[in-house]
This record gives structure tokens, sequence and C-alpha cells, in this order.
């Protein structure tokens, strides 16, 4: 792009083009005062850059340029080639055709990109759970002075390194196994950071991460930048983009369609170049539907998600979609997966109703899935995708032995499988080739649909959702709002978990938040707003009080009785409750477990 081209329009168009069906300027804003000026010079440019998947074209004709000392968003909807281009520019995948120059480089593997100073964080997380944190993050360290460093020295720099970015205090010595999926993602990241590269290319790197761990993650980026590096951010989220990015390249169907600068980064120029149209895709009405009935569908007594977390008692109710918020590591997600039986809480069991109209224990996924309770999670790689296995069978695997014909011959019925496999992607769209081609071909985000269309296709009673929106853009989001919604109104019901607490906002009839591994409030209706629900995520209670009580503003008891520096504690470290048997099981045992359990911090 050169400097005296329109911002707004496409570097691969000329002036004399449209950048775009849709596209118009919102006219300048005020720029924020810590970001530089900034120049295209083109220190990473590819110019018409074609890659292919068989029939499947991820780029088509793309060019992109970017320069060192800015924060560049590369951003578009599912299947548009966002994930191809940074493997491209990070010597992971070949461009069929074109040309590609980053810092004067054109790396045809990923040893060569890193040689050059060129650092990709990529959408899966990617750990060896087996190998220590320490391992983990010098994953891939093959020089000289690596290898000559002492493991001693390792764990220092592995263990300071995690402290900064994760704000945790981590045994590195521990299997990265044992670490929630945030935590992971600092690993991956923290590994790119180790080099000091030239060029940062993060692949929705903030989708595994809450609001907290974000905000430490953008002030990297900040830092990087204003130390001249650049980096690259690929990102579904519309309003973190807005914040954080320079300059923003839009793609659609493996093509540029928009370049925009500072003041045009809003949300209406990035869905019209998005979508090719001026009209928002569909979003949650204004206020969210009305429960059908107070019939109780799913509960739980008394149950623990940590042996010494407070309690929880919980209804669910026929019609409702339920929301579920907290800070990374507070025991939400603890909770979600022992309410679809993925795993076992500490204490307790939960119930859901029968068919008969009494309530069954779930012990396990056999005993949710015989009582209608299905699951959609996040993390797609570990807990979703057959990778080995077709999108076809990746959809359709729990229904072969429904649709089975001829008793205990197993013959199954092929034309049912495939009227429910066609009526799934289609609703979802799906965006694919041959229904034959392994899940792997697909997007990131277009494998999420195919997992939320295999819960679909089991006709579940109980949909339980751990961050399904993980890696989904926003206009396949609003879709996904509408099924759910459209689900509820059945009569069925939702319990719904994400990291992004603008998406209860006209979706969610109630949000829980949770804190310290248990209930702390409850917001529901008109008081489902974004900035009360964060403030309770950090401590300040703002809704109705997850147990009927303490009014408007109230602390909960065991916070106030904490006291302040028991407070900044649990801010800085996710997951940590005053006294050590309640930490979650992946920080006990280190150092800053035993030094918090003997601060005085009781509950």
């Amino acid at each position: 792009m050169s400097p005296d081209q329109p911002v707004g329009q496409s570097a691969g168009q000329s002036a004399g083009q449209s950048a775009g069906p849709g596209h118009h300027s919102s006219g300048a804003v005020e720029e924020a005062s810590a970001a530089p000026p900034i120049s295209s010079t083109g220190d990473i440019t590819l110019t018409d850059v074609r890659k292919s998947f068989g029939v499947t074209r991820a780029l088509d004709g793309c060019t992109f340029t970017a320069s060192l000392g800015e924060i560049h968003a590369i951003v578009g909807g599912n299947g548009c080639g966002k994930s191809t281009l940074a493997k491209v520019m990070s010597g992971v995948l070949p461009a069929d055709s074109g040309q590609v120059s980053v810092i004067g480089h054109t790396p045809s593997t990923p040893h060569e990109a890193r040689a050059a100073g060129i650092a990709t964080v990529f959408q899966e997380v990617l750990v060896a759970d087996e190998c220590s944190v320490v391992d983990n993050l010098y994953l891939g360290a093959d020089e000289l002075w690596s290898k000559a460093l002492p493991m001693k020295a390792k764990i220092r720099n592995a263990t300071a390194m995690m402290r900064e970015l994760a704000a945790v205090e981590l045994d590195v010595e521990a299997p990265a196994g044992t670490l929630p999926l945030s935590v992971k993602q600092w690993v991956t990241i923290g590994r790119a950071l180790l080099w000091q590269p030239k060029v940062l290319i993060l692949d929705e790197s903030s989708a595994a991460l809450d609001l907290d761990s974000t905000e430490r993650l953008f002030a990297k980026m900040r830092e990087l930048r204003d130390q001249g590096s650049a980096v690259l951010i690929v990102t579904h989220r519309i309003a973190e983009l807005i914040r954080i990015s320079d300059r923003a390249t839009v793609l659609r169907d493996g093509r540029d369609v928009g370049v925009l600068g500072r003041g045009e980064i809003t949300e209406e120029n990035l869905l019209a170049l998005m979508t090719g149209r001026s009209e928002p895709p569909h979003v949650p009405a204004a206020v969210a539907q009305e429960v059908l009935r107070h019939d109780v569908v799913m509960k739980t007594s008394k149950l623990r998600v940590w042996p010494e977390a407070e309690p929880i008692d919980f209804a669910l109710h026929k019609g409702e979609v339920l929301g579920i918020a907290g800070l990374d590591g507070q025991g939400q997600s603890d909770f979600v997966t022992a309410l679809a039986g993925v795993s076992r809480a500490a204490e307790g069991l939960p119930q859901v109703r029968t068919a008969a109209g009494g309530f069954a224990e779930i012990r396990g996924l056999a005993d949710a899935a015989a009582e209608g309770v299905g699951y959609v999670s996040g993390d797609r790689k570990r807990e979703g995708i057959f990778a080995n296995l077709s999108i076809f069978e990746n959809l359709l695997m729990p229904l072969y032995r429904r649709t089975a014909l001829a008793g205990k011959l197993a013959v199954i019925d092929w034309s049912s499988l495939t009227a429910a496999f066609e009526w799934e992607v289609e609703r979802l769209a799906v965006r694919m080739g041959e229904r034959s081609n392994k899940i792997t071909s697909l997007s990131g985000g277009n494998q999420q649909k195919v997992l939320i269309g295999r819960a679909f296709a089991l006709n579940p009673s109980i949909l339980v959702l751990n961050d399904p929106a993980r890696g989904v853009d926003v206009g396949a989001k609003g879709e996904l709002y509408k099924h759910l919604s459209a689900f509820a109104e059945r009569g069925r019901s939702v319990v719904y978990l994400s990291s992004e607490i603008e998406e209860f906002v006209g979706f969610a009839t109630r949000v829980l938040v949770f804190r310290h591994g248990t209930l702390f409030d409850e917001f529901a209706g008109d008081a489902i707003e974004p900035a009360s629900i964060l403030e309770a995520m950090f401590g300040q209670r703002r809704g109705t009080g997850a147990r009927g009580t303490g009014g408007h503003g109230a602390r909960r008891q065991g916070d106030a009785a904490a006291g302040p520096e028991a407070e900044e504690g649990a801010r800085r470290v996710p997951g940590m409750i005053p006294g050590s048997a309640g930490l979650p099981p992946w920080m006990r045992g280190t150092r800053r477990a035993g030094r918090d359990a003997g601060d005085g911090g009781g509950r």
C-alpha cells in the first residue's frame, strides 16, 4: 500500500476501484495518544497470493501490506483465508503463486521464519501435555545458546515469563497437561516471545483468554509495537481489534477487500466489508425472551467444584438461556463440565429431570446423554473433533447407532443420516467442500459449527455450551444466538458459558457470575449489562446476589473478610482463593500456593 493510497481501500485495488460492497468511511476520530503515526513502509508485503486445498481456494489473489512498529489486524468471516495467510507468512504453508516478503525474507519453513525473526502463535493451543511447562516454552529451541543454557536458568526464565504473562506463579516443572486452557495459551505466547521477534503473528490468540488476561496481552502487544516490532493479529473479536489496532485488513472469500486506518476501524465499516452488504447481520433482540415455565429441569444441591469452595445450589428452568461468566480459573468451566457429565465435581452430583417426572443423577457422559443433555466444548481439538475423520463422520458420529436398522445387524440408515447432515450444514452455513473431506480441511470457525451441528442433531432437551463461539466470526455468532433462542422457545434449556460477556446482552435470560469456585452474583432481565457483570467478576456485587442476599453493590462476605491484600491476590492469580486447599489442582504445591495459604486470608 503506497503512502498516498486512500485508507479503507484494498491494497490490491487501484484508486479508481471501489473498496467493496457496502463500504463507506466513518470519518476521522481522535487517535490513541500512545500509538505512533503509521506509515506504510512495506516491511511485510504479500502480492497476489493464491493458495488452494483441492477445490477450495483459501487465498484467491490476496494482497497484504504491513509495517514494523504497528499493530495490524487481519479480520474476516470464517473460511475467508485469515489463518492461511498467517501460515503463509510464517512458513508453515507455501503459496501456490504470488510474491511473499516478510522483512526481506520468504520463509519456506517455520525454522526459516524464526531465524528471520518471525514468531507465530497459532489458533489451536499447541502444547505437549506430557512435557513440563519449561520444556514447552523451549520446544524447538535448537540454537547453540539454548542447548548450552543450564536447566536451572531455563526454569528461572520460564517462571519469570509465566509470572509476567499469566500473572500466576506456576510450577514450571509440572506437566503442561495439568494447566487450564487459558494458561496453556500463555505458554504458547511465551514460546513465541522468548525469541524477541521482529514480527509477531497472533492467530486468534485471545480466544482462550478471559478479559483480565486479554488486557495483559494487549499491554505486551503495545510494548512490542513501541519497540519497533510488527504485531499482526487475526481475530473475530471486533471490539478488541477496534481498541488495539493501528490498521486492519479485511478479507472475504480469500481476497483482500479493504484496509482501514485507525480512525476508520468501526464495527459498521468492518461488517460492511466482511459481509459485502450494508445491513448488519442478525444480532440478539434488545431483550431476551421470557422463561417459558418455571419448571426446574436441572439442579444441584451443595455441589462443590473444588474441595474447599462454597457449595452451589443451582436450578435451571424450562425454556431458559442461562449465561455463565467469571474470570479465568474461577470454577465456571469445572461447573459446566460437571453439569454435562464431562467431569466430576469434588462433591455432589447434578440432577436432571427425567421423562417420568423425577430426577436422575449425572455421573458421567453416558448418564447425561441418556437424559438428553448435550455438550459443546470450545476446545475443539482436545474435546471435539475427530481429526482423522471426515466432516460427515464428525457431525453424525453419535447418530450412527440411533439410526441403525435391522436390530442387532446394525444396518445404518444412510438416507436419514444424509438428510440430517444436509439440514445442519445448511442452517449453520458451514463453509466446506466435499463432505468426505477431513474436518481439518475446514477453518477453525467452521469446525466449531460442525460440533454445534452435532449437538443439535442429537435433539437434546438441555444443551450445555462451554465457550462455543471461540473462533467464530460475528455473523456466525449472531446465527448461533438465533438458533439457540429458537431452541429455548421450543421448551428446551441452554447453559451458555462465555468469556465474552457482551454475548449475554439480549440473549441470556439470566447470568450467573462465578468467583472463588462458587456462585457469586446473579443478573436477570435489564440488569444483564456488561459493565455490571465485569464488576461482579472482580468482586463487586452488582446483581441480585447468587443466593438472593446482599443488595445492590454489596460485597460478598468472604471477599470483605479476606481483606484488600487477598482481594488483590485473587485478581492477580486466576483461581486463587484464600487457603491452599481451595486452590485449583494446577496451582497446588507451588511455592506461591504455600505462601498465599499462609497469608491469613481465611474465608
